[in-house]
């Protein structure tokens, strides 16, 4: 399978693999590192001082990658491979599942693994997960996906990157991801490279992060596909990754960028492992930033989400945990099941009172206890109010008086900056000054 020319969906005409716009053979591991410019915009220096993914799995759901590459020998598990059998760590032919896993968990290679490509959680664990060609999986009947996805679930992946497109969802697709979402797995789809204004039903589905690419300035890409569903945006134009059939490549895509998301949230997985998926997206939506001129506009905007990821904020700035769904969107409950609530939801006043009605008092018994209630605290209203008039002032204390309860100091809020950093850029977790950031190269000749 090629991601290059296949990862069309059928009846949607999406398009979310990253654009190979062709490898640097010639250029030397450390001019590799250094174009790797999303790890220079996130501070990755810093924000490996916090968080390097320790202990979090993240399953990529794609080609399969090649576990032997320099840069990610050790980190890719066995995985298995839906499409051909067998494990799916050894691939040598399609680069886009390689990567993808190098963006997440490259650890790089030589002297101090300076050199090649670094992922932005480089202890992190790949699990790859090959499927089938994208004409295949896109059929509602191939369930492909659901078993992609039930298969990453049962390995213990808290993470699943995406960066494919499906028009057309099946009842088993659904229940996959309804499955991954009850099980706290933080769900990573890409929107896709056409500049088009409508997402497709697997980016669209409640639950699933949808993640746009934006350029090295913060504005959003131009090809990147755009919709209310939208939640985040990532680096995703001249990303260097590691290939499986060629060393490195040169890529544009929502691919890239949703690789970037999904190695974020091992940050905090790692660092925070009590928080919910929900509240993992919480912390990335509410440290996320936008370009220059962009701060005003009405949030989440179809184009950019919430924002841009900041690593380095989402693992330091005080960001209240909230709901267990945060900004997530739940799933509707499978009708097979019963229609029971779905997790994290709660019943209706309706369900309350039917619970209060079995408990086996009639009506007469409930409203007599009602009027006896009543009358009693009528009696102590009556009698507070006499104590009360035999007071002279206000009491010393309680809500009101001099020592009462009160509120603390307020901290700064969850979008308010720390001191200063080196190199600050939209990324970093200090705002830029336009024309901070370093211009874009030229454009890369046309892709194979």
């Amino acid at each position: 399978m090629n991601f290059t020319r296949t990862l069309c969906v059928v009846g949607g005409a999406m398009m979310t693999g990253a654009l190979f716009l062709g490898s640097a053979p010639t250029a030397s591991a450390d001019q590799i590192r250094d174009g790797q410019w999303p790890l220079k915009s996130f501070d990755a220096e810093s924000v490996w001082q916090l968080s390097t993914g320790k202990g979090v799995t993240v399953a990529v759901i794609d080609d399969p990658v090649n576990g032997d590459h320099p840069d990610l020998k050790g980190n890719v598990l066995p995985g298995k491979d839906l499409d051909q059998g067998g494990p799916a760590n050894q691939e040598d032919q399609d680069n886009h599942g390689t990567s993808m896993a190098s963006i997440i968990a490259g650890h790089g290679h030589g002297a101090g693994n300076s050199e090649g490509v670094k992922g932005l959680a480089p202890e992190a664990k790949i699990l790859p997960v090959g499927i089938t060609p994208e004409d295949e999986i896109s059929a509602p009947s191939s369930g492909g996906l659901a078993k992609a996805v039930n298969y990453a679930v049962s390995q213990g992946a808290s993470v699943i990157n995406m960066s494919f497109g499906q028009a057309v969802l099946s009842e088993d697709d659904k229940q996959a991801l309804r499955n991954a979402i009850n099980k706290n797995v933080f769900l990573v789809v890409a929107t896709g490279n056409d500049g088009m204004g409508k997402l497709d039903q697997l980016t669209s589905y409640p639950g699933v992060v949808a993640v746009g690419a934006v350029d090295k300035t913060g504005k959003v890409w131009e090809d990147s596909n755009y919709g209310p569903q939208t939640m985040l945006t990532a680096p995703g134009t001249f990303i260097r990754s590691a290939g499986a059939n060629k060393p490195y490549v040169l890529a544009n895509g929502t691919s890239d960028s949703a690789a970037y998301v999904s190695g974020a949230a091992a940050l905090l997985r790692s660092k925070f492992p009590g928080l919910t998926a929900g509240q993992i997206a919480n912390r990335l939506v509410k440290t996320a930033g936008l370009p220059p001129g962009k701060e005003g506009m009405e949030l989440p905007d179809p184009h950019y989400g919430y924002g841009f990821i900041r690593p380095y904020s989402a693992l330091t700035k005080n960001v209240p945990t909230g709901s267990k769904n945060g900004p997530l969107k739940t799933p509707k409950a499978d009708p097979a099941a019963g229609g029971a609530s779905a997790p994290g939801t709660s019943g209706s006043a309706g369900d309350e009172a039917s619970q209060q009605m079995d408990s086996g008092l009639g009506t007469g018994a409930i409203m007599g206890i009602a009027v006896g209630v009543l009358i009693v605290v009528a009696i102590i209203i009556i009698v507070v109010r006499q104590k009360k008039n035999d007071r002279n002032g206000s009491p010393p204390g309680g809500f009101g008086g001099p020592g009462g309860p009160g509120f603390a100091p307020q901290q700064p809020g969850p979008f308010q900056q720390p001191g200063p950093y080196q190199q600050p850029g939209p990324f970093q977790h200090q705002s830029s000054a336009p024309g901070a950031v370093p211009p874009a190269p030229p454009t890369p000749p046309p892709g194979q």
